[in-house]
């Protein structure tokens, strides 16, 4: 009969200050730093994604909402519509007009055209070589049908009084209600490659908008005089040529986004861009986005939380330009602030958005991409495979979004493979499990053991993934009440376990939101049944309120780290 162990309760819990912030392994090469400012105002949460200079199976490029200028959409799902082609991790992206969702800037993607860019404000390039060029950009345009050259006056956008626009399909199935206006569709038109003649042939002419915009095709929306010119000079039938320019350099890069200010330039801070940003968006404190690039190429992506006093102030303009310097960053601009701040990663937030209705719908996102096989963390960092429900089983899978040749490991803590499949494989996701037990049921070595997936795909470029877990059978059985009658101090049983190894053992009382209430005490504690006592009293020595609370048992060993947890309610 295993020998029955009691943990008296006889320290009182300390507060420890938080460790140092380390780096979370997303893929590998990508990497997100939860970091804790003190400043005199206030705490700040910083959120970091660091990853490697865009080339080969990495990128670097903005996504719209729903893949269309008009309209808005979370970034959450903005990357879960993307993981079919890629693994990404993201912030939100520019400033943008809140009653049709266009953003303020450019869009750029692949070296196709979506939006203009505001010339007032920085715009965000990705260079062919992975370099991020973040400067003014301007633009000019025009279209020429059976008279002389015309300006163009926008893109993708309602055209002004007297002007004359073009939509491509990026602005969504249909050019918006325009009382008044002249339409032409043109059709086949190519793709909106900026310094190239465009042509193509008017094969409708529609009034007043809400002209469907053909796939492979676009349509000339005019007002005023542009309107009798366009109904003039470009009849069915006639061909159009049109092309837009770029300033010198912009229609080199591959990618753009708008954004501004310029935060960092050559590795020094930057006060004042004199940029058309007002002093209502760069001085106070609040969430805020940016982008940068160390020397080595690398990109980083700052979210600081804000507008939440008590968990995080947020910060001014400057001061993300100083933490984007500490940060190692040789160049940087900010994207929009306030409510619109956002991170996430494969469709899951990382921070906490300001906006008092949870995470805002945005224009677009910047979003870093990867190609190559994605093997998600485990389903729990522990299989604990001793019956008692929790841990039993392990959940693996592995990504592809290209065709494949793939070899999946399961090693076990001996450095022997439990499992190898090699397969050529089409993309989607393909799920394994893993029980921790031999054939005859019996629990199998234990200790760390790796989940590997190694991939070559169609292109020949390799990827791998190394996600490691625990068979750890030491901690097992938690039994807690349902509820727990705090009273007068006295103490009382508050939880039972089994340990089947000896371990270090610490238990503590936490709050449903993981603050610690009291730490109930550390001891290495031998194979066999253990209970733990408590008086009720919190950490300053009081009776805690009734309510839910959360009882963790942490026990470690030579077999790694093992926790279980239960909630209970308190009565008093």
């Amino acid at each position: 009969m295993l020998r029955r162990l009691l943990i008296v309760l006889l320290l009182a819990g300390v507060l420890v200050p938080p460790a140092a912030a380390s780096p979370q392994t997303l893929i590998p090469g990508l990497t997100y730093t939860r970091k804790l400012l003190f400043t005199p105002h206030g705490a700040v949460v910083v959120h970091v994604l660091v990853a490697p200079r865009p080339g080969g199976l990495w990128a670097l490029r903005p996504r719209l909402s729903d893949g269309a200028i008009a309209g808005r959409q979370r970034l959450t799902g903005i990357e879960r519509e993307a993981s079919a082609t890629a693994t990404v991790a993201g912030v939100n992206g520019d400033f943008f007009n809140a009653a049709d969702g266009r953003p303020d800037g450019i869009v750029m993607q692949n070296r196709v055209l979506a939006s203009l860019p505001n010339s007032e404000r920085s715009s965000i390039g990705i260079e062919p070589t992975g370099t991020l060029d973040v400067r003014h950009a301007a633009w000019n345009a025009f279209w020429q049908g059976r008279g002389q050259r015309r300006p163009l006056t926008g893109l993708n956008e309602p055209a002004n009084q007297g002007g004359i626009t073009l939509y491509t399909p990026a602005w969504g199935g249909a050019t918006p209600p325009a009382a008044g206006a002249t339409e032409a569709v043109v059709y086949p038109f190519p793709v909106l490659t900026p310094g190239v003649d465009l042509s193509g042939n008017v094969v409708q002419f529609s009034q007043g908008g809400n002209t469907p915009i053909p796939a492979g095709g676009a349509v000339l929306s005019a007002t005023g005089g542009s309107a009798q010119k366009l109904d003039a000079e470009a009849p069915p039938g006639a061909r159009v040529v049109i092309r837009y320019l770029l300033s010198s350099g912009w229609a080199d890069d591959v990618d753009a986004i708008g954004g501004g200010p310029l935060l960092v330039r050559n590795g020094k801070a930057v006060f004042r861009a004199f940029e058309d940003f007002s002093a209502m968006v760069l001085a106070p404190r609040l969430a805020r986005t940016a982008v940068g690039q160390r020397r080595d190429g690398s990109i980083v992506l700052v979210a600081a939380d804000g507008g939440r006093v008590g968990y995080s102030v947020g910060l001014t303009n400057y001061e993300l330009a100083q933490e984007l310097v500490r940060l190692g960053c040789v160049t940087a601009s900010g994207l929009e602030p306030g409510n619109s701040t956002t991170m996430a990663f494969d469709g899951q937030l990382l921070n906490r958005p300001s906006d008092p209705g949870g995470e805002r719908a945005i224009s677009d996102g910047l979003l870093v991409s990867y190609s190559g096989v994605y093997a998600p963390a485990p389903s729990d960092p522990v299989l604990s495979p001793n019956g008692d429900g929790v841990g039993d089983r392990e959940q693996l899978s592995y990504k592809l979004v290209r065709p494949s040749t793939v070899t999946a490991k399961i090693v076990g803590a001996d450095g022997v493979a439990r499992l190898t499949q090699t397969a050529q494989q089409a993309p989607g996701t393909y799920k394994f499990s893993a029980t921790g037990t031999k054939a005859d049921g019996k629990v199998d070595v234990e200790g760390r053991w790796h989940w590997i997936v190694t991939a070559i795909d169609d292109l020949g470029r390799q990827s791998s993934a190394d996600q490691p877990f625990w068979v750890n059978n030491t901690l097992g059985n938690l039994r807690v009440p349902r509820t727990a009658l705090v009273r007068g101090g006295r103490r009382f049983v508050i939880a039972r376990f089994t340990l089947t190894h000896p371990a270090k053992v610490t238990t503590r009382v936490e709050s449903t939101n993981g603050v610690v209430v009291r730490k109930l005490g550390t001891a290495t504690v031998g194979a066999g049944n253990a209970g733990i006592r408590w008086n009720g009293r919190d950490r300053r020595g009081n009776l805690i309120y009734g309510g839910r609370y959360v009882l963790s048992v942490r026990a470690q060993n030579q077999y790694g780290r093992t926790e279980l947890t239960q909630t209970f309610l308190a009565h008093r």
